[in-house]
């Protein structure tokens, strides 16, 4: 019985305050085993992962020493900082068609936290820094702070991703690349509705899907005209309706539309060179499950101006290194998002306990937690490695390896993520449901990136198309897998049953996404072999490579140390 009780019941008076206490035992809100929030930490320190894998991969030198990611690490762990994420979703984009005067103005409003996003990303390079400042290790460097930005909001990086894959494309047409890469690499963010020579620094989107095509845009019917003298980078006039425009609010946007010669692919800027209004008008904004902070929209083509970029009729070939670039980007996006869902459940079961014990400390949430774990270890260490073979493509092998890799991991890893952001909700209990907290988002975003820029049938049928037309892929893949030999027992069993795979490519299509699970796999296994401790490198190879087909997570056989595990994974 309470002290106040007590004071009723031996009828002694209450002073003023009385009503503050609890006269009847009637306080219910102490709040106990409940985890603190999980924020104002440093996302790189806490990751030993990412430290260890930008250094094997050589992303040191163009980050003075890890001093820059350390800083940089910190200030997006901050709370103020992960609050932008939930803000930003919170108060998804608006469109204004028009002014309220009649004037058609085609204008995406942002809530500011969206736009602090942006100024952040691109004030640190992840839209430009390894084209504006090359040199060894700076995809590597990029990797890693767009994995750490991508933890506290994911929607932003989709036109921070365009502006980066598009830049390689335009330096096919040296005209136009000399007015736009400039603008493109400053480390300025501008959002205003105006054109782009008022900018110091722009963006960039895409527009490639129809309604009738989507993948196979080969099945594109937009019209472009041309305008005068063809050569490179002349003008045309686009007429056409685009179902999905990544990004609506960029300066400029990469477009595939046929053109007298075939599908060509096109720069079409938001507005004209003298100041007017170039007519694409956006019909309405597209209401997404997930990737809720970003706008895509569909857009009518009116005559809009365009100038061509590569040789026309030869739009896929063009367009295609922004495309592996962006899927390169998703692979990343997505890599976080497990970083950031497994980072959520380790701390929530650390400090919750149930039936006794804490969570953490119990046999069966160890091995969910684990298996977590070490998913999102093999996402990102290979996500550096192939960073660092774009920091070396100069090297055949290594663009080969680019090309291949590239897909297997975007197929895999984006693949994998909804499936592992459930587990993390699961982990959390019906918390983890809650809008209140990070579970939710991640969780709606999880399946975004396996689908945009290519579904995992896309996927499987690109690196069936790379094995058929470029065979040296094959040799630098078994070369990649070589570094590894002897290492695990499993992984050399795994890499002789895929090699008697390749060897027959008759029904590959209908076996792809098989065939396509355990090369991914065995590129993980590989990559965790050269840095990993030997508890990560031994349960993956276990769980992944000797357990074939079972991918159920908190599956993982005896004898694996999943204590160290969970421990290595703990986000502070």
């Amino acid at each position: 019985m309470n002290e106040s009780r007590q004071e009723a019941r031996q009828g002694k008076p209450f002073c003023d305050d009385d009503a503050a206490l609890d006269r009847y035992g009637a306080v219910t809100h102490e709040v106990i085993n409940q985890p603190q929030e999980l924020s104002d930490y440093n996302l790189f320190l806490a990751d030993p992962a990412l430290q260890e894998g930008v250094r094997r991969n050589g992303g040191a030198p163009a980050v003075a020493d890890l001093d820059e990611l350390t800083r940089f690490g910190a200030r997006v762990g901050r709370r103020d900082f992960l609050e932008l994420g939930e803000l930003a979703n919170r108060y998804p984009p608006e469109l204004d068609t028009h002014d309220r005067y009649g004037r058609r103005v085609d204008l995406v409003r942002f809530h500011p936290a969206y736009h602090a996003l942006m100024q952040s990303a691109i004030e640190a390079g992840l839209h430009a820094s390894p084209w504006t400042a090359p040199g060894e290790g700076a995809h590597v460097a990029r990797a890693a702070r767009f994995y750490l930005q991508s933890q506290a909001e994911a929607g932003h990086g989709c036109p921070i991703t365009m502006t980066f894959a598009a830049q390689p494309c335009l330096k096919r047409e040296p005209g136009l690349a000399a007015y736009w890469l400039p603008k493109l690499g400053a480390r300025v963010y501008d959002p205003r509705n105006v054109p782009a020579g008022d900018k110091a620094g722009i963006t960039v989107g895409m527009a490639m899907t129809e309604k009738q095509g989507g993948s196979d845009v080969r099945a594109n019917t937009t019209r472009a005209f041309p305008l005068g003298v063809e050569g490179p980078g002349a003008a045309y006039e686009l007429v056409g309706h685009k179902y999905f425009v990544s990004a609506p609010m960029s300066d400029a946007f990469l477009v595939l539309a046929q053109a007298p010669g075939g599908l060509s692919c096109f720069l079409l800027p938001r507005w004209r060179p003298d100041g007017s209004k170039n007519p694409l008008q956006i019909q309405r904004l597209k209401r997404k499950m997930g990737n809720v902070s970003n706008a895509s929209c569909e857009t009518e083509l009116r005559g809009a101006l365009a100038w061509r970029v590569g040789p026309e009729g030869r739009g896929v070939a063009t367009i295609i290194e922004m495309v592996a670039m962006t899927r390169f980007d998703c692979m990343l996006g997505s890599t976080a998002g497990m970083r950031m869902a497994l980072s959520q459940a380790v701390h929530h079961c650390r400090q919750r306990a149930a039936f006794g014990r804490l969570l953490s400390e119990q046999p069966l949430m160890q091995n969910v937690l684990a298996d977590l774990a070490l998913e999102s270890e093999a996402a990102i260490a290979l996500g550096l490695r192939l960073a660092h073979a774009l920091d070396r493509r100069a090297d055949a092998g290594e663009d080969a390896l680019v090309r291949l890799g590239t897909a297997l991991g975007k197929y895999w890893i984006c693949k994998r993520t909804p499936q592992h952001a459930y587990e993390a909700m699961e982990c959390i209990g019906g918390s983890g449901v809650m809008e209140d907290t990070p579970m939710p988002r991640l969780y709606r975003e999880a399946p975004v990136n396996a689908i945009w820029e290519g579904s995992g049938n896309v996927q499987c049928l690109d690196v069936l198309r790379a094995i058929g037309k470029t065979p040296e892929v094959v040799a630098a893949f078994f070369a990649e897998l070589g570094t590894a030999a002897g290492a695990h027992a499993a992984l050399d069993r795994h890499v002789v049953e895929l090699k008697n795979e390749l060897r027959d490519l008759g029904d590959f299509e209908y076996r792809a996404r098989d065939v396509v699970d355990r090369m991914a796999l065995a590129l993980q296994a590989t990559q965790l072999a050269h840095g990993a401790p030997a508890a990560v490198f031994d349960a993956f190879c276990r769980a992944r490579l000797d357990c074939r087909g079972q991918h159920q997570y908190g599956a993982l056989p005896r004898g694996v140390d999943v204590r160290a595990i969970v421990e290595r994974a703990l986000p502070a």
